[in-house]
């Protein structure tokens, strides 16, 4: 009897613990495909459990496979695929979707009915599904395994064709670009997806031909708090998105002089923010008048007022998408907040934060809005990755150094510059102490690190 067919995976056992085994290759099972993985970027969550084995709350209790952000080949189709998903093919290139949801679906394959029923995945808010699984995530046990593997079986559904154009690089920056355009919906300036998956009615339909025209962002100043890839996304799709004006705050300021120069933010020498190390004085001059008010509110109040100062943005911002996870950033987006505005919490960092201004938060009518992972993204971020626009404007706003948008590459020649780094899956572990350095053998500045086949 001939032997299995195995598969070489990066296996996370502990923190630093990267090993690469042998896995057992089985044929696809009903609805799903085999998939030949060909790029995976390694990002901040990856980097959390490699370094300390746990992102946040979420600690691995069994050795897991990392990696979410891939794109493959088809290599075989299970029972049922090629009836009931006719457009998916061996051979075709995808961009694979991590999170599994019910779906609202009873084992058998049946749909759930009335209280039975997965209120989440029938109206398209798959993510927040009580039963999804997404691959490379200890959220739930027992994990399921991530991308850093040379074959993987998965869901049909969740594997989204890329043109020949796109590379596979450029085609794994549909993971973080999804989480920026579900995070961009839910600060309210995105359009709605195009692509439904789940729902039974089209969330499109309630745009009307002349709404589906107009940029949801125009008019609207963004502040972006991180500019590793995340960041740098949230700022790139912003300026796609048609807003008037993109700034951004980071510790680095080798990121932020390049998002400035890239073009990811606007105003020369006033579009970026580098915020200052805490500091180590305990003078008397080091504290507010109120002796009541906590240090860290006092360190955001003053971080903020400069930030804003180094902006020309005196009244603060519409929008923040705050991509840190850092409680000193989350503090300090409340007070570079404009009345009226919303701040998008998509940094996982630390699970507590020691004080919060709540009172400043809710007489100003501050919005702070949770986004998680996303849903119904994939096949408008390849579109963008691919050069499409979003329905969004007829026109970009004539903003700060608008002039120079031309200038520019355009969004997916942008995004494509954020792969620096590239190794094989045999050096896996290697590129993971990469990305923890963030700085090359050179002094080379790390983005984003992709493992290629």
């Amino acid at each position: 009897m001939p032997a299995l067919p195995t598969s070489l995976a990066a296996v996370l056992h502990g923190p630093k613990d990267l090993r690469l085994e042998p896995r057992l290759l089985w044929a696809p099972e009903p609805g799903q495909c085999q998939v030949e993985v060909k790029a995976t970027g390694l990002c901040g969550s990856d980097l959390h459990y490699y370094i300390a084995g746990r992102n946040g709350d979420f600690a691995i209790r069994s050795p897991l496979v990392l990696g979410h952000e891939s794109s493959g080949v088809i290599t075989a189709l299970g029972g049922g695929v090629a009836t009931q998903y006719p457009h998916l093919r061996v051979g075709m290139r995808v961009a694979i979707e991590c999170g599994i949801p019910c779906r609202s679906l009873n084992s058998d394959g049946s749909c759930r009915t009335g209280k039975d029923a997965c209120k989440h995945c029938s109206n398209s808010r798959y993510n927040l599904c009580k039963n999804l699984r997404f691959c490379s995530s200890a959220k739930t046990f027992p994990h399921r395994d991530g991308m850093l593997q040379q074959k993987i079986n998965h869901e049909a559904w969740c594997l989204h064709p890329i043109p020949d154009t796109l590379s596979y690089s450029q085609a794994a920056l549909a993971e973080p670009l999804s989480v920026l355009l579900h995070a961009s919906r839910r600060a309210g300036i995105c359009p709605p997806s195009s692509y439904p998956s789940l729902a039974s009615t089209s969330l499109s339909s309630s745009l009307s031909p002349s709404s589906s025209n107009m940029s949801l962002a125009a008019g609207k100043k963004i502040l972006v708090f991180g500019v590793g890839a995340i960041g740098l996304i949230a700022c790139a799709l912003a300026r796609e998105l048609g807003a008037e004006r993109v700034c951004a705050v980071d510790i680095n300021n080798d990121r932020l002089a390049f998002a400035a120069r890239e073009g990811f933010t606007h105003g020369d020498g006033t579009g970026t923010y580098c915020l200052p190390l805490p500091s180590k004085s305990n003078s008397p001059e080091a504290y507010s008048s109120n002796p009541k008010e906590p240090e860290n509110i006092r360190r955001a109040k003053e971080n903020a007022a400069n930030a804003l100062s180094i902006f020309d943005e005196p009244d603060g911002f519409d929008i923040i998408f705050e991509c840190t996870g850092a409680e000193g950033c989350v503090l300090m987006s409340v007070f570079c907040a404009t009345l009226g505005a919303r701040i998008a919490l998509i940094g996982m960092g630390n699970p507590l934060v020691s004080s919060f201004p709540i009172s400043a938060a809710a007489t100003r009518e501050v919005d702070l809005i949770g986004s998680f992972r996303y849903a119904d993204t994939y096949n408008e971020a390849v579109e963008l990755l691919s050069g499409s626009n979003l329905p969004k404007t007829t026109c970009k706003s004539s903003h700060l150094n608008g002039a120079q948008d031309s200038e520019k590459a355009g969004f997916s020649q942008k995004l494509a510059k954020l792969v620096t780094h590239r190794y094989p899956l045999s050096q896996a572990k290697e590129a993971f102490e990469l990305l923890a350095r963030g700085k090359d053998e050179r002094g080379g500045m790390v983005l984003k690190v992709v493992i290629e086949a």
